[in-house]
């Protein structure tokens, strides 16, 4: 057989990268949804008119982010993690904390990024549709843990007892 043949390149169709998630209205009335992309856990959230999606536990201790509050840091949406507060950041990743200035005690806290903590994935909307594509995995994150086998079988031993 030819290697360009056309039964050649049928075979070897790839699956589609961008996963329908569910319709822009359904995901804007509940403002958050979940879903399993390639076995990974993601949440998909609106807020103030904008899609976003990142892994659905945080990076932390692996805090379910669907059950957060969506806080304003510094002008940046961010997801509260219900589990311990950390605060990330829904476009970027980022996880925030407060600093204060040792030498000078009285000033206001200041917030700081720690830097990128959580995998966020790519959301587009096509004909009322959410779509996401997961992030380059190439790239390690903090967050990726909880996505992992080794996770995984952890949890299933605890839940055999």
């Amino acid at each position: 057989m030819n290697p360009t043949s056309p039964d050649k390149v049928a075979q070897k169709k790839e699956e589609p990268s961008a996963i329908g998630v569910g319709t822009a209205e359904e995901i804007k009335k509940s403002k958050r949804v979940t879903a399993v992309i390639k076995d990974r856990e993601i949440v998909v959230f609106h807020h103030k008119g904008i899609f976003y999606a990142m892994d659905l536990r945080c990076y932390h201790a692996g805090g379910p982010l669907n059950l957060g509050d969506i806080e304003d840091i510094s002008g940046l949406p961010c997801i509260v993690c219900p589990w311990h507060k950390y605060k990330i950041a829904l476009a970027t990743g980022e996880g925030f904390y407060q600093s204060i200035d040792p030498k000078t005690p009285s000033a206001m806290p200041k917030w700081c990024s720690k830097g990128v903590k959580q995998r966020i994935h790519n959301v587009s909307v096509i004909h009322g549709i959410v779509y996401v594509t997961l992030s380059d995995m190439g790239i390690s994150c903090e967050s990726d843990y909880y996505s992992s086998e080794k996770y995984k079988k952890t949890m299933n031993l605890i839940n055999k007892k």
